[in-house]
């Protein structure tokens, strides 16, 4: 296997960090200037992946002609100029050259259509691009994966995907999956030894590769290989032509197009056969006419381009959705999220701001509150007697040491505001040393790290170890859950030094804990242990023995408001038939109190971790039922959760942030990530990922998606409804020519509508219509109703009803147009045959922009929220602009068969057509007051 050198040559995996990173011209403890990190990017390039080449836009363009039908209309067409050319019966050939301009302007269409939903799912794919932790100038900096270069300081933390290929200089427990990239099950433990030259892929276990995942620990790796120089670029083959995945509700649209679309095409070939045979048409000009009136049916009533739009209205509904922080990963999350009757979520940083505030301190001598707010240094540490004696100094000072070491954040002040690099609980510690007068600076030169045993959810908490510059021994700082911690402590501290923990005293410090969190704190134990220097050795796994006979230092209360919109986000998912839970690994008290105070639950009862694991499957799916709030969880109870609620009906969407969330992000219905906590491998797993991690925003996801939804139903009741009553127009047309006054000349073709006018229909009110109607603003009624049932179908038998009853009247009133224009038939006329078709082609066309009014809903008046949709009006005024043009511009007269129109013969069509919107409303008033009485 070939290895990606460093620039002199120097194989990554076998040369010491120090001899690499020199070779590379970066620095180990700064690393890159900025300046040269864009010099870097200019010549090597993005670390990006090359994808296929974009097809070229005059091949997309012509891809709109593949179709069967449209390629058929053209060869029709071709006969017609060529018959036009054999007789010379007019000055130019109208019908061949207007039925030619109406295809190219559908292509047009339906290529901007196509352009624009792909231009918006590329924007998507950008807005969830991956993010890499890097060193650069000396500060730890959140970029861009794509913007790495070779030299980089990769920093790596448990949950991170790796974003290109490095040489690891320094690890604590690091392990990655690799499975992706070597077919390795395991994960591989990294380590910052040497390897030989010619060490295979999967044992080189000091470089992590682009695509994996680090699963547990942490660490920090020089960038050797970025983009297709990578061990994954070398096999981009296997990354690169993937296609997108029709959603669901895609392959039924599909399937439903192709279902009209064959009964369409049966209808357009028995009228053909029946017009030729019933009307004895021999003339090759009148049959060519029949062909293309057969074809231009059939091109008019297919829906063929609801995929396209379907896509189109999905991708701009979702990049509304990123304007308001949701990135959707997954289109068919969109769907889903119309039918989320659950809302499952975290709490911290989600239902409350993920600014943790340390508030209370208490020791065996004192307790203390501690002022201030937010993530800035500014704030005083006020004892509870008033002063502070020299024995509780010491405690706290000691309390906030081990706090401060045991930690792995970096507080930051950005332009006048203070940032926390990492966890915000850390941060918060942090915060509350520099109040006490402890720099971290000046404890990190006196107490170094030399070790750590990374926190893990399953352990909850984590310890550090350090070389005591002034002691000349080993000091061990822990900190977690308090319960926990206080298992694995047999002393306590008291001033300077310690005494034994007695059970009394554990028992009150359980109940200072429980105080504490009934004040809705979030409660932090911490522990010391000081070892002797050859008790560990440094860069040497630590042994678990040095988590035990710890000396308890004393607790932390910490409080992360509820974010002010949270409440007001529970009662509005409440109110549209959606659950809210509460799923937390805090204290059972303080998650209750939380729940309470936002709505989420009113009886104060909490389920824990442990009264879950005593449950059967069938004792848990009765619980959550009646229990909204479930405190200590870890990740695998998320799981069961989740699945405990579908077992109930519930379709779930699910928060989480870390790595051991992704099987319950998998296996909700709707998985969704916190952007700035989540782990890479979370958001992966996610359909939706928080770009602010906030409640509010999933509830307006939610919105987001019912209206997507809801207007994907409007633009179909709309074009289902018009093609069939185009198609019922010249179906009963013809059926019933002779009494509605159509003359019948031997070998002559006489129809309803001649091609052109099919043609234009389809064109104008087909387009821009039913693309604002994908558009349309979300009724504010969407979140006062029920989530949509699983399995309803996009089309429902009351829509099908609807659209049925509006084809059918558009049809009927067309014909009875046609009927009063022409002598003879049911109602007497004194038009030309041409006047008549001019009359009944007006009136359809009029037909079809009264019926997008409307479309907007199956039961709630068309009049409701009229002109909330500027783009449906400036659709139909360029629909009627066009229509006046066919009608009374001459040139476009000879070319679609019409003539001018007096202002009586408009109001006539427009009074007509206007009946579909009256009747329609008529039978939505039965629609609602049958909803009233509860029948459907």
């Amino acid at each position: 296997m070939t290895v990606a050198p460093a620039p002199d040559g120097m194989v990554p995996h076998a040369a010491a960090p120090r001899e690499l990173a020199k070779a590379l011209g970066t620095d180990l403890r700064c690393g890159l200037s900025s300046a040269e990190a864009a010099a870097r990017l200019r010549r090597h390039g993005r670390n990006e992946l090359i994808a296929e080449a974009p097809v070229p836009a005059w091949r997309r363009f012509l891809a709109q002609f593949q179709d069967v039908l449209v390629v058929l209309l053209l060869v029709a067409t071709a006969i017609s100029a060529g018959l036009w050319l054999h007789r010379r019966d007019a000055a130019l050939p109208y019908e061949a050259i207007a039925i030619f301009a109406v295809v190219l302007l559908n292509a047009a269409m339906g290529y901007v259509q196509e352009t624009r939903a792909a231009a918006a799912v590329a924007a998507l794919r950008a807005l969830s691009a991956n993010a890499a932790s890097t060193i650069r100038d000396g500060e730890r900096r959140r970029i861009a994966a794509a913007e790495l270069v070779p030299g980089d300081l990769l920093l790596v933390e448990e949950g991170d995907t790796i974003p290109a290929d490095a040489r690891v200089v320094a690890t604590t427990a690091l392990t990655t999956g690799e499975a992706a990239l070597t077919g390795e099950s395991l994960p591989v433990h990294k380590s910052i030894d040497v390897v030989d030259a010619d060490t295979g892929l999967g044992d080189r276990v000091n470089m992590v590769f682009t695509g994996t995942t680090a699963t547990y620990g942490r660490g920090m790796a020089v960038v050797t290989a970025t983009g297709m120089q990578t061990e994954m670029g070398r096999i981009a083959g296997m990354l690169t032509g993937a296609t997108e995945e029709p959603t669901p509700l895609q392959r039924e649209l599909d399937r439903t197009g192709k279902v009209i679309g064959l009964v369409v095409v049966g209808i357009a070939i028995v009228m053909s056969a029946t017009i030729i045979v019933v009307g004895d048409v021999r003339e090759a000009a009148s049959i060519a006419d029949v062909l293309i009136f057969g074809v231009a049916l059939a091109v008019a009533a297919v829906p063929e381009g609801l995929p396209a739009i379907v896509t189109a209205v999905l991708a701009i509904g979702v990049q509304r959705m990123a304007r308001r922080s949701a990135i959707v990963r997954h289109l068919a999350a969109v769907e889903t999220l119309g039918s989320a009757s659950v809302i499952a979520s975290d709490k911290t940083g989600t239902l409350t701001k993920n600014e943790m505030m340390v508030r209370r301190l208490v020791t065996s001598s004192c307790g203390c509150s501690v002022g201030g707010s937010g993530y800035g240094p500014d704030g005083e540490l006020a004892p509870d007697g008033g002063t502070f004696g020299d024995e509780a100094r010491a405690e706290i000072d000691r309390l906030l040491t081990a706090a401060d070491r045991a930690n792995n954040a970096d507080v930051t002040e950005q332009d006048g505001r203070w940032i926390v690099h990492g966890d915000p609980t850390e941060g918060a510690l942090r915060v509350a040393a520099i109040k006490a007068g402890l720099r971290s600076a000046d404890l990190a030169a006196r107490l170094p790290r030399i070790g750590e045993v990374p926190f893990s959810s399953e352990r909850k908490l984590m310890s550090t170890i350090h070389r005591d510059v002034r002691g000349g021994g080993n000091v061990v700082f822990a900190k977690g859950a308090p319960d926990v911690l206080l298992q694995r402590c047999t002393r306590e501290v008291l001033g300077d030094g310690t005494r034994p923990l007695t059970e009394d005293r554990r028992r009150e410090i359980l109940h200072c804990n429980d105080l504490l969190a009934r004040d809705a704190l979030r409660t932090l134990g911490v522990a010391v242990r000081e070892v002797p220097a050859e008790a560990f050795r440094e860069g040497t796994p630590p042994d678990p023995s040095l988590e035990q006979e710890l000396a308890f230092a004393g607790l932390i209360g910490m409080i992360d408001p509820p974010r002010p919109e949270a409440a007001a986000a529970v009662a509005r998912a409440s109110g549209a038939g959606i659950r809210s839970v509460l799923i937390t690994g805090d204290h059972p008290t303080t998650a209750a109190i939380i729940a309470q105070e936002l709505g989420i639950s009113a009886d104060g009862r909490a389920v824990t971790g442990a009264e879950l694991e005593r449950m059967d499957d069938a004792a848990l799916v009765r619980t959550v039922a009646e229990v909204s709030v479930f405190a200590r969880v870890d990740p695998l109870h998320k799981l069961r959760l989740v699945k405990a609620l579908q077992a109930n009906g519930a379709i779930v969407a699910m928060t989480g942030d870390g790595v051991n969330d992704a099987p319950a992000l998998k296996t909700a219905d709707i998985g969704i990530a916190m952007g700035v906590t989540g782990t890479d491998v979370s958001k992966e797993a996610a359909d939706i990922v928080l770009a602010d991690d906030n409640f509010a925003t999933i509830v307006a996801a939610v919105e987001e998606g019912r209206a997507i939804f809801a207007n994907i139903r409007k633009f179909l009741r709309f074009l289902l409804s018009s093609n069939i009553g185009e198609v019922a127009t010249m179906f009963f047309g013809v059926l019933l020519a002779s009494r509605i006054g159509l003359p019948s000349e031997h070998g002559t073709l006489v129809l309803p509508l001649i091609a052109t006018q099919i043609l234009w229909i389809n064109l104008v009110t087909d387009g821009a219509p039913a693309l604002a109607l994908g558009v349309d603003p979300a009724d504010a009624s969407l979140m006062r109703k029920a989530p949509r049932a699983r399995g309803e179908r996009v089309i429902t038998a009351r829509m099908w009803r609807g659209i049925v009853l509006v084809g059918a009247i558009m049809a009927a009133g067309t014909l009875y147009v046609l009927d009063a224009a022409l002598p003879g038939g049911f109602v007497e006329g004194r038009g030309t045959l041409v006047h008549g078709q001019t009359m009944a082609f007006t009136t359809l066309m009029l037909f079809q922009l009264f019926n997008v009014l409307n479309a907007r809903s199956d039961e709630q008046s068309a009049f409701v929220r009229l002109f909330t949709n500027g783009w449906l009006w400036l659709a139909i005024a360029l629909s009627i602009g066009l229509q006046l043009l066919v009608i009374h511009v001459p040139a476009l007269q000879r070319a679609f068969g019409t003539v001018a129109l007096g202002w009586s013969d408009w109001l006539r069509c427009v009074a007509v057509a206007s009946s579909v919107l009256w009747l329609r409303e008529l039978s939505k008033l039965a629609t609602r007051a049958l909803s009233r009485r509860g029948v459907e």
